[in-house]
């Protein structure tokens, strides 16, 4: 088990992202979207890594995979927003793509991490 969350790749892997859309998806938003799209993006790359820290916090199997059930919930959210993103033209393609590639890793680790609660669980 890790130190803290922040030793969690799927922690580590969702901080990225948040950088990554911090930098380069939303400063190309229009400010009329500061508190629509914007809004939304942020919250919820806000939300996947506070959602890992908060279930790691709880030291409980069951709560853990709750929370992290949350963060993957959110960087699905993430995705479809920057789908809407590029469908209005904020965003090229490779920044979509890029965002994919990004999203897909987030939650394959923290798919990986729920399935080592979950055993680890199962062994108590």
């Amino acid at each position: 088990m890790a130190g803290n969350f922040e030793e969690l790749h799927c922690w580590q892997a969702c901080y990225n992202l948040k950088t990554y859309l911090k930098t380069n998806v939303l400063k190309k938003l229009p400010k009329i979207e500061k508190f629509e799209l914007h809004a939304q993006i942020l919250r919820a790359a806000r939300s996947s890594t506070a959602n890992i820290a908060e279930g790691w916090g709880r030291y409980h199997y069951k709560e853990n995979i709750n929370f992290l059930r949350f963060s993957r919930g959110s960087v699905a959210e993430i995705w479809d927003h920057c789908i809407e993103a590029k469908d209005c033209d904020y965003i090229n393609l490779e920044t979509l793509n890029a965002v994919r590639l990004q999203t897909e890793k987030c939650i394959q680790l923290i798919n990986g991490y729920i399935r080592y609660l979950q055993q680890k669980n199962n062994e108590k």
